[in-house]
């Protein structure tokens, strides 16, 4: 009759580990080829031993060593490796360690070690380890879904033990978690540098006037910071909408007119101040003159103010030219500047964008299109496509009817960005049964283009702007934290003076 053997312990009964041959080992083998998860060799361990349980153990036997087990305590946990498993894996920590001859060696690998009991300790994670442990029994890497990524590769790397052990699809799930964590990361840093100034309060400490230059950067910079920086933001905002208020009513008819005129011209006055007023003050309290220059929003506010010094530059050019020139060139130059003029007061526009300094919705909306620039730019691809295939359609189709507008290729550039956007002016339409086909397909196509990036631009979008309110919203409770108890702190002494000067206090 066939002789029966012991069942082997494992994590899964039924888990085919690839070497079928230890399924029959008698009990002295079993003893060398140690199983998996058995209860024995999994054991609780604590440094505070009882006293009693201490002299029990000194009046036992001395215990018998078993040279064949590599005895490893993780965490507070006992596990026993057979030497000869764990030295088929000669470059990983315990692969050196059953290796090592030296003891000096030996002992660098490990955290520490007991004598007595023959026991190398280790503190580190048990319950990774028990990942590790299965690792040097079956030769397979397994990775669960609920691991930290971080963690993980952190413990596996401290082990010596790679990566490219674990199984192809748990290794491609891994490595995608793992991309989705340094992306998640990267953004949550990106999205508190957006509302970090670019100065603190710190970097003033020991500088020319640092204590002057630091009030006038919380006046600018923190409008947290008090009543004064709310109010100075408000009035920022406040000034930017007048602005660009009074640039729209200047192009009005009826306020061309010379009292109307003067108006305008008075009121973009004030703003031009108040908008270099406020430059100034920052550039004043800047601590590094560089990087002011290569802030975004300190360019902003440089094209606010420009227009405004180089339209009166020019003005006066003008009237130079118109005084002191009468031949024609001269004043043909003259209606070039006014163009130029145009052009420049044009440029007041980039005003609005000062908004962005004190508006979260506009930077979230800011920091969306940077973090998803790959799928605009894919987005005007497929749109500069879709002209240029329909309009070259539509051209073929169309050019031989009389009096059609598809003349050329170029010409039905227009219908199709038109047709691609479902706006569809309707200034050109096509007058045959191809043609119209060829406009519904254009309109089909830029429905499904249009619906594409939507979705993604959306949630990210409001993803953005609910984390830039929570950590504006931290900040600023902090912030009043901070006053509150520099208030406190500010009574108490107050109290303590008083009591100091009081002569009843002292008796």
């Amino acid at each position: 009759m066939r002789q029966l053997g012991t069942r082997r312990a494992s994590l899964s009964a039924s888990l085919k580990l690839g070497d079928r041959r230890g399924c029959g080992r008698t009990p002295q083998e079993e003893e060398v080829h140690i199983p998996f998860a058995q209860e024995s060799l999994v054991k609780q361990w604590s440094s505070m031993q009882n006293m009693t349980d201490r002299k029990q153990e000194e009046s036992k036997a001395p215990l018998q060593r078993n040279k064949f087990l590599l005895n490893v305590n993780v965490g507070g946990k006992l596990f026993q490796i057979a030497y000869s498993v764990v030295a088929r894996y000669p470059i990983t920590r315990l692969g050196k360690l059953a290796l090592y001859t030296d003891p000096t060696k030996k002992l660098q690998l490990c955290d520490d070690y007991s004598v007595q009991k023959n026991e190398y300790f280790f503190d580190r994670d048990p319950f990774i380890f028990h990942y590790i442990f299965h690792f040097y029994r079956s030769g397979v890497l397994w990775i669960m879904d609920e691991m930290c990524p971080s963690n993980f590769v952190e413990e596996i790397e401290y082990w010596g033990i790679h990566l490219k052990y674990s199984q192809r699809c748990c290794r491609i799930l891994f490595e995608e978690k793992q991309d989705e964590l340094s992306e998640y990361l990267k953004i949550q840093k990106e999205l508190e540098a957006e509302l970090e100034p670019l100065d603190s309060a710190k970097q003033f400490e020991g500088k020319f006037l640092g204590r002057f230059r630091e009030m006038i950067w919380n006046l600018i910079e923190n409008p947290y910071s008090s009543v004064a920086a709310k109010i100075i933001a408000v009035m920022s905002s406040i000034f930017v909408l007048i602005s660009i208020v009074g640039m729209t009513l200047s192009t009005v008819e009826e306020m061309k007119h010379k009292t109307g005129k003067v108006w305008m011209e008075q009121l973009e006055m004030i703003c031009a101040i108040f908008f270099t007023s406020e430059y100034l003050m920052r550039l004043i309290s800047s601590s590094s003159f560089k990087n002011f220059l290569r802030a975004a929003f300190n360019a902003v506010d440089l094209v606010a103010i420009l227009p405004f010094y180089i339209q009166i530059l020019f003005e006066n050019l003008d009237e130079g030219d118109a005084l002191y020139h009468e031949e024609l060139h001269q004043m043909e130059n003259v209606g070039k500047l006014g163009k130029v003029l145009k052009l420049i007061k044009l440029m007041r526009i980039f005003r609005i964008l000062k908004l962005a300094r004190h508006s979260t919705g506009l930077r979230a909306f800011g920091f969306t299109m940077r973090q998803c620039y790959q799928q605009v730019c894919c987005l005007f691809l497929f749109i500069a496509m879709g002209v240029f295939t329909f309009s070259a359609l539509m051209h073929s189709v169309e050019h031989d009817v009389p009096g059609t507008n598809f003349t050329s290729i170029p010409y039905a550039w227009w219908w199709a960005a038109v047709s691609l956007s479902t706006v569809g002016y309707g200034d050109t339409v096509p007058d045959t049964v191809l043609g119209r086909m060829v406009a519904f397909g254009c309109i089909s196509f830029g429905i499904i283009l249009n619906g594409m990036p939507i979705s993604i631009l959306y949630n990210k979008f409001s993803d953005y702007y609910a984390k830039l309110k929570a950590h504006e919203a931290e900040i600023s409770h902090s912030l009043k934290l901070s006053r509150r108890l520099c208030l406190k702190e500010r009574v108490l002494r107050k109290l303590s003076e008083c009591c100091r000067d009081d002569p009843r206090c002292r008796h």
